[in-house]
Formats: structure tokens, C-alpha cells, sequence
């Protein structure tokens, strides 16, 4: 019934403008936003990984081609893939898939001369990420392009979906947190203690790892020589990981580099190591014996159960379909194929059952319900986007097709 409707709907979700409009960013082939009315009615950046999966799994590569050569376009115009194709969205970035996009179209296609111009794109983006987002440790964070005279605008907004006043915290001060929180796509979460932008975040710094073990890959593809550079660069990243961003219970965790602290909450980010493949067998292992702690009766939970003050999206008990996905492409990727399967059935359940009440699917659920029950900032919106790609993924591995 849901593949069905993902089938018969997901082309609703296709958008053409190809000249700049308003605050819309013109792009140059059709591309897919996450929703077929209402809200979202632009390209997203790290939405788009997650719906070219569905894509690809029904076989629409041309469509998820699209949306690559979209971004590429994007990174050319402004040296970074911004948040999503409006003006203003380029205050900041999301996090960092497109190396990951990249390689799926180009295992497809084989087309090496496409691949030379992503390449080059990868190329900028790598920069923009090394020089506009780096911190003392020598691992990156998320940040943003803040422009003083919207500082009370965006500290009111950050106060007001998180339920807080914070009256004594300066404008300007929550504004850089605030636009971090939504570079990291995680908008809002309790992980990061309201600052997030003193913290480098273990999801981000495995997508770059990815990034530069991608960058490598394509090297050896184009015979340009360059996979030693690489090869380095993805090394060092993950030594400095395990010094900065492994707690000492050995999970992958959040660091605040400016009080020097660990984080305290787990949330499913411990598992981006595992589907970025920077995890040790010993360091798999160990996520997996927590996973418990963010396993519901209907999925994974963005964070672990806390006692965090404030009201936080992503956080318990709401489940993400990019959650999810991350999560068991994590777990296949260490050989934890009964625990992956036991996840992409709860998911599938759990998007069954809402669907069948609902007629509907969303971008967010409870996993201890099984419900749109959700802690939400605005109101929940019926989507196709990531849940497609997400519940397509979670049909093939319960159907032995991945």
C-alpha cells in the first residue's frame, strides 16, 4: 500500500524554475522538494541524499541525476551547496552528503567526463568546510553567515521553539547557535546544550571522512593522481576522532571544544562513524550494545531519553526517517544484519500503521507509539521526500534485495 502510493506520488514532488524568482533560486534541470504541497517547496540539500535513495530504488535515475547536477550548479554559483535553492537558506550549508549522492549516480552511469565536473565541485564544497568551518582541534563544526541586523529575529525564533526565554543570553550569542543548529540540519536538539556552535559533532566529521575516502575513490576513478592527498587527509581525520569525539565508554559522542567536555546525551549521530566506515570493529560493537537506548517499540530515537529543559524535535521520542536509514546502513556496513532488519521492520510497521489511520506519510513519528504523537516546533507535515527513501530502503532489506 505505501510503495504504492510512493509510486503514484512522488512525481508530484518535482519542480522546475529555471530563472531566479523572489527569494527561489533558479536551477537548471527539474529537481525534488520534500513535500507535494504546503511546506518545503524547495530543494533541501541533506533531504535530497535520503530521497534519491527512494529514487534509485525505483529506478529513477535520471531524477535523482537531476537533483545532483542541481547542487553541483549550486556549489559552482556559490562556492558551497547551500541549505536548500532560496535566498535565504545561504546563510549556511546542511550536512555534507553530496560526495555520497555523487558516487551513486556515478556507479550507475560510469560517466567519467560527469564525474571530472562533480569532482571539481567536491572539490569547493571540501574548501568551503576547511576554511569557513574548522575549529582548533583541527575537526569541523557547524556554523553560519550572521548578519547583525538579524540577530533579535532569529534569537526570538530560537527561543520560541524551544519553549525557553533565556532573557539573559545575548541576541547576538543565540543567533550563532541558532544558525548552527540549523547548518546541522538537527533543528532543534538537546544535545548540544544551547551552544551549539562551540561543538564539533561526530555526524558531521564522519561525512567529511566519507567525503575525502570518496574524493579518493573518484582519484583512482579519473587517474588523476591524487589519492595519496586523500588518503592522508581522511587519515588524520580519524585519528583526530578518536581523540577528540570517542567518550570513555568508547561511543562516538559530541565535543564542546571551548569548556573541553564530552556530551552526555546519545543520540543515533554515534552511528554516522558506521555508515561512513571510520568506526573500528571494537567501536561498531559497542554502538551496537547501546542501541538499546535509542530502540523503541516503533524504531530508533533521535537522542536517548534526558531531562534536557525546553521542548526539542529531535530528540525522544521522535523518530527521523534519515535517522533510521543512517542508522541501519551502519549496522549492514559491520555485518549486524539481524539488528538491521529488526530496525527496518519496526520502521515499516510503524509507517503502516500511520499511514493506514492517516492516509498519509510524515516527517516525523513517535517510536514508542507508533503515532504522529510528535514533540514538534511547527506543525508536522505530510511528506514524501526522506520517507520514501527511508521506507523503499527498509522494503528491500526485509525483502532481501539489499
Amino acid at each position: 500500500m505505501v510503495c504504492e502510493y510512493i509510486k503514484n506520488n512522488i512525481g508530484k514532488t518535482i519542480r522546475e524554475n529555471k530563472e531566479d524568482n523572489g527569494t527561489l533560486i533558479g536551477l537548471p534541470y527539474p529537481y525534488t522538494v520534500p513535500c507535494a504541497d504546503g511546506m518545503f517547496q524547495e530543494m533541501y540539500y541533506w533531504d535530497t541524499y535520503f530521497t534519491n535513495v527512494g529514487l534509485c530504488l525505483i529506478r529513477a535515475y535520471e531524477r535523482a541525476k537531476n537533483n545532483v547536477d542541481n547542487m553541483i550548479y549550486l556549489v559552482e554559483r556559490f562556492g558551497y551547496m547551500p541549505n536548500g535553492n532560496r535566498t535565504y537558506y545561504l546563510n549556511r550549508s546542511q550536512p555534507p552528503f553530496l560526495s555520497f549522492m555523487v558516487r551513486d549516480i556515478y556507479e550507475h552511469y560510469k560517466d567519467k567526463e560527469w564525474l571530472g565536473k562533480a569532482y571539481d565541485a567536491l572539490e569547493t564544497e571540501y574548501s568551503f568546510w576547511m576554511t569557513r568551518r574548522m575549529t582548533e582541534t583541527g575537526l569541523n563544526q557547524y556554523g553560519g553567515t550572521l548578519i547583525k541586523d538579524e540577530a533579535k529575529q532569529h534569537a526570538d525564533r530560537y527561543r520560541c521553539r524551544t519553549g525557553l526565554e533565556m532573557k539573559d543570553t545575548d541576541d547576538m550569542e543565540l543567533y550563532r547557535h541558532y544558525i548552527s543548529f540549523c547548518e546541522s540540519g538537527w533543528d532543534i536538539n538537546p544535545r548540544w546544550d544551547f551552544e551549539s556552535y562551540n561543538y564539533i559533532q561526530p555526524e558531521l566529521n564522519s561525512l567529511l571522512y566519507g567525503l575525502e575516502k570518496n574524493m579518493e575513490y573518484f582519484s583512482k576513478e579519473l587517474g588523476n593522481r591524487n589519492e595519496a592527498k586523500w588518503s592522508a587527509a581522511a587519515d588524520r581525520r580519524l585519528k583526530l576522532m578518536n581523540e577528540y569525539l570517542v567518550g570513555e565508554n568508547g561511543l562516538f559522542c559530541d565535543y564542546n571544544f571551548v569548556k573541553k567536555t564530552k556530551g552526555k546525551i546519545f543520540s543515533a549521530a554515534a552511528f554516522y562513524p558506521l555508515f561512513a566506515g571510520c568506526a573500528s570493529k571494537e567501536q561498531a560493537a559497542l554502538a551496537v550494545s547501546a542501541l538499546n537506548r535509542i530502540e523503541g517499540g516503533y524504531g530508533v530515537f533521535a537522542c536517548e531519553k534526558n531531562d534536557t529543559i525546553g521542548s526539542y524535535q529531535w530528540d525522544y521520542p521522535n523518530s527521523w526517517p534519515p535517522v533510521t536509514y543512517i542508522v541501519i546502513r551502519g549496522l549492514i556496513a559491520y555485518g549486524y544484519t539481524d539488528d538491521a532488519l529488526r530496525i527496518a521492520e519496526k520502521y515499516i510497521h510503524a509507517s503502516d500503521k500511520i499511514f493506514k489511520e492517516t492516509g498519509c506519510l510524515w516527517e516525523k513519528y513517535n517510536a514508542d507509539e507508533g503515532s504522529v504523537n510528535v514533540t514538534h516546533e511547527y506543525e508536522t507535515p505530510p511528506m514524501i521526500g526522506w520517507c520514501a527513501g527511508a521506507y523503499l530502503y527498509c522494503k528491500s532489506i526485509s525483502e532481501g534485495k539489499v
